[in-house]
């Protein structure tokens, strides 16, 4: 299972698990799903800030009349303009689904008041938020199949520039923060918290899941994607 019809850009680890100990892809993509929007449950009730494109989507909304939905939904669609022209693949949907069950399950915690069963305050919460969305992160990654649209870019730059992937990731999403708070959107210690641990976490959330658990990784660690080579006569 796949959410990109084909690898996605990434590099060999040596580690790779047992055949025997395999988890099933499907179960660690819907594990990263719940517990993405438990993480941002926590941090929508911690009341500290939100995540980078948050803040970009409701800077928008601050000069236009759309959705955070929407807003959303058009930087995925660029993100994933950008991923499919780099690598020279087919725009992929399945982001859209991930973006569709978490935005579902938040608003299920939400109306439950989750949180509120943990009996904790802000900055508690807001590190608790952290470490789940980093996990998450990484499980989402790892299952191969609707990798987060700006994940999939930084995943590329990792790939073709050999960079960090905290580096590719942090860049995308502090350029959606520094616009978001230009445009006028609320920028709070839980934003700064997102933006520096879970994105320095998610990989070595991703060797802890190899080493440990035995969870093959299909996002970082699959064959780059190859041009074919023109024919020669």
């Amino acid at each position: 299972m796949t959410g990109t019809d084909g690898p996605i850009p990434g590099d060999q680890h040596p580690s790779a698990p047992p055949v025997g100990r395999v988890r099933h892809p499907a179960l660690v993509y819907l594990s990263g799903c719940l517990l993405f929007s438990t993480g941002a449950h926590f941090f929508i009730q911690s009341r500290l800030g939100t995540d980078p494109l948050d803040v970009f989507a409701l800077g928008v909304l601050e000069h236009l009349p759309l959705t955070i939905g929407l807003c959303q939904a058009a930087v995925a669609i660029v993100c994933i303009g950008i991923w499919a022209a780099w690598n020279r693949r087919r725009p992929v949907l399945s982001p859209f689904l991930t973006f569709f069950l978490c935005g579902t399950l938040i608003d299920l915690q939400q109306w439950a008041g989750l949180a509120g069963y943990l009996r904790l305050g802000g900055y508690p919460l807001v590190l608790l938020g952290a470490l789940l969305c980093a996990y998450a992160s990484a499980l989402i990654i790892m299952s191969g199949f609707g990798i987060r649209a700006i994940d999939l870019v930084a995943i590329t730059v990792r790939q073709r520039w050999k960079w960090p992937f905290w580096c590719g990731k942090g860049l995308i999403e502090g350029a959606l923060l520094l616009s978001g708070w230009l445009l006028g959107g609320p920028v709070g210690i839980g934003t700064v918290v997102f933006l520096v641990f879970v994105d320095l976490l998610i990989e070595p959330c991703v060797r802890f899941n190899q080493r440990y658990l035995a969870i093959p990784d299909r996002g970082f660690a699959v064959p780059a994607a190859v041009v074919p080579a023109t024919p020669t006569t």
